[in-house]
């Protein structure tokens, strides 16, 4: 299983390597949210989990040594492509504060 949130924290997701969610815990201030944004940035979190579950297991497998093509027929990714599809999904799903003032 594999656990991580979002920039600020307020949204975290546990999934299975495949980037299944087990469990998901959102601070109440996020839910204020419009639901489809709310929903999009879970699924992105889910999709980063699967791909930083997968570096890990291309890493173990690299370990125990596997050859590069070997590892090319696994579908695995690799760190260059996780590195620039979370900068892509930073900058799409990336969301401004809607008030710079907290609840207390």
């Amino acid at each position: 299983m594999w656990t991580i949130a979002s920039k600020s924290g307020s949204i975290s997701v546990e999934t299975t390597e495949q980037g299944l969610p087990i469990g998901i815990k959102v601070e109440r201030d996020e839910l204020r949210r419009p639901p489809a944004e709310l929903a999009a940035e879970i699924v992105r979190l889910c999709r980063q989990s699967a791909n930083r579950a997968g570096l890990a297991r291309r890493a173990e497998l690299e370990k125990a040594g596997l050859t590069a093509d070997v590892l090319a027929l696994t579908g695995l990714p690799k760190p260059e492509d996780v590195a620039r599809q979370e900068l892509v999904e930073e900058a799409e799903y990336e969301v401004e504060p809607q008030s710079w003032l907290r609840s207390v």
